[in-house]
């Protein structure tokens, strides 16, 4: 059995690698990858329906266009608020126009802010992350936030489709797992929509 500190230890590392495998990416290359992925993952989204989706930050697979192309489709879009204890409220996505910087480098929507009870009302949740594996589970940033947010879904009995937006090579074979880990439905990738048995 692995304890503790070496799944800690496991996480910290594959998270440092996959980070910089990021980095390494060029402008034009994430740029490319952001216009796909919104062609790829609109394919999820029924028409008339709510996604609770979040704004992309730095090398992050990039949600800007997906956000357009939803708002443009009539989706209503929630964003994440980062609140102090780390949880997350939800407000309206509004534009791009709308959006303004936040604490630790995030963009968040000017709109009014629902609650953090909101996301209950998402038909798709769309959870950053930086790998996948072939169970669907995803290895986060380690900040917990949407931890919380599957909690809360799960305490709802909430049953909203679950999918992570990643680079093609982001999607691996096996990523350390604790128990309370909650699988995701599907990945979004560039290249296409990988759907999970969960």
């Amino acid at each position: 059995m692995v304890s503790a500190d070496q799944l800690s230890n496991d996480k910290a590392a594959l998270r440092s690698r996959l980070l910089a495998e990021r980095r390494a990416l060029t402008a034009e290359q994430r740029d490319a990858a952001a216009r796909a992925l919104a062609a790829r993952a609109t394919d999820l989204v029924p028409p008339g329906s709510t996604v609770a989706a979040y704004v992309s930050v730095g090398a992050e697979p990039g949600t800007r266009p997906l956000l357009a192309a939803l708002a443009a489709a009539g989706v209503r879009v929630l964003l994440p608020v980062l609140l102090p204890d780390n949880d997350l409220d939800w407000a309206p996505y509004e534009s791009e126009a709308r959006l303004a910087p936040a604490t630790r480098g995030l963009l968040e929507p000017l709109a009014p802010r629902l609650g953090p009870d909101a996301v209950r009302t998402a038909d798709v949740v769309l959870l950053p992350g930086l790998a996948v594996d072939t169970r669907g589970i995803r290895l986060g940033r380690g900040g917990g936030s949407y931890d919380r947010v599957l909690a809360r879904l799960a305490r709802a009995g909430a049953h909203p489709l679950l999918a992570t937006l990643l680079y093609p090579h982001e999607l691996l074979p096996a990523v350390p797992a604790e128990p309370h880990d909650h699988p995701v439905h599907a990945v979004v990738t560039p290249t296409g929509i990988t759907r999970f048995t969960t």
